[in-house]
């Protein structure tokens, strides 16, 4: 081509920022200088050349009640990507994960431009609940780049094309995770018990589970003689966890982004926020116990379409309860740590949880392809088809 691809990649939440600057350095090494970037993203994707035009923060919401309330805001924030891309008319468009807001996106860039490819990376769960956004997807875009094989036949019978790429999650490397040198740098002794707090990416999470996690790890101190706990506060939530944290009436080593693998390879256990974290959790070798909360509303209607058992994917691919899961009112202190309080104290069960939990991972596609690598080939593969065929710096990728 005679001018670099233009690719503009959407993202709205603190895990889709990681998936689009996994896929803007793919890109950026199968093409280099031929490939340019614009869309709306976090601090990982401006770190690959994503500059957004707002804080993808304020785009986290949680719940039908806090969707309902930020309504005004996302239609205001879709209508300005929209017109993003209507300025920049990109080769493509990737609109990751966040269904709620890329969706939108999709349906205004499709009206306003409609021969621009667009593709969806991570879909809708619709094999855990509302199967008919398959359909709804179907309409809205090209491609779809699936995390899982159990995700593509929901979508592929609606006539959507899917390449599964695999997830990002399971491919952290984590043989630089030193567990020993992070707590010899917070002085926390080899053989104290170390719990790991992990309350989540999004304000309305942080709100509803770390006031839970701070009376959790109370009790849990309160039995457990030397117990020490640390929180791992994600880069989009940083200041509202320090500050909550910071006002426990004992003491918390707050994480960063920069110690977070080393801090699950030190864990002798973790209480974590259900979400892709759960699985770096797996992946580090720690045992976990999962809990999580939205608003009442939400509940009871996600209670009435939900159709699967469990809601951490390795439970899911096992169809096990390798974690415990403890949801809305199960998810309480004193449930949390009789959980925590087990892996904690009893060291063949906490073994015996790890050992499970990374079998599940297996079965989850652990060890495969690069994900990073295949979403960039579907992205070029998309792009030459949708085009006719012109060349497109890239040669046609293998799909699902």
């Amino acid at each position: 081509m005679s001018r670099p691809l233009k690719i503009m990649l959407v993202a709205a939440e603190a895990s889709g920022d990681g998936l689009g600057a996994g896929l803007a350095r793919a890109l950026k090494d199968r093409l280099g200088d031929a490939v340019t970037f614009v869309g709306v993203g976090g601090p990982r994707m401006a770190a690959e050349g994503v500059e957004s035009p707002f804080d993808i923060g304020e785009l986290s919401i949680l719940g039908l009640i806090e969707g309902l309330r930020a309504y005004g805001r996302v239609k205001r924030r879709v209508a300005e990507t929209a017109a993003l891309a209507a300025r920049e008319a990109p080769d493509a468009v990737v609109l990751i994960d966040s269904w709620g807001f890329t969706i939108r996106v999709a349906q205004a860039i499709r009206t306003a431009s409609p021969k621009t490819p667009l593709i969806k990376y991570v879909g809708p769960q619709v094999w855990a609940s509302r199967p008919g956004r398959a359909k709804t997807l179907a309409g809205a875009v090209d491609h779809l780049l699936a995390l899982y094989g159990f995700d593509a036949p929901w979508f592929e019978r609606e006539g959507l094309p899917v390449t599964v790429v695999g997830s990002s999650a399971l491919h952290v490397d984590m043989s630089g995770a030193d567990g020993a040198a992070f707590r010899a740098r917070r002085g926390i002794a080899p053989d104290a018990s170390l719990l790991l707090v992990l309350p989540g990416s999004r304000p309305g999470e942080i709100a509803r589970m770390t006031p839970v996690y701070e009376a959790t790890a109370k009790r849990l101190k309160g039995e457990i003689p030397g117990l020490e706990v640390a929180v791992a506060a994600a880069g989009t939530v940083a200041t509202d966890v320090t500050s909550r944290v910071a006002a426990w009436p004992f003491r918390a080593h707050l994480v960063d982004e920069t110690e977070k693998y080393d801090a699950m390879a030190a864990a002798d256990a973790a209480l974590a926020t259900s979400g892709t974290v759960s699985t770096e959790v797996a992946l580090a070798g720690a045992p976990m116990v999962i809990a999580y909360r939205m608003d009442g509303l939400s509940w009871a209607v996600i209670k009435r379409i939900a159709t699967t058992k469990y809601v951490t994917l390795f439970n899911v691919a096992a169809d096990a309860s390798i974690a415990p899961e403890y949801l809305q009112g199960e998810a309480t202190p004193d449930k949390l740590a009789a959980a925590a309080g087990r892996l904690l104290t009893d060291r063949e069960a906490a073994a015996d949880q790890a050992r499970r939990q990374t079998e599940a991972l297996d079965l989850m596609g652990r060890g495969g392809p690069d994900p990073s690598q295949l979403a960039a080939d579907a992205v070029l593969r998309v792009i030459v088809e949708k085009a006719g065929g012109q060349e497109a710096g890239a040669s046609s990728p293998r799909s699902r």
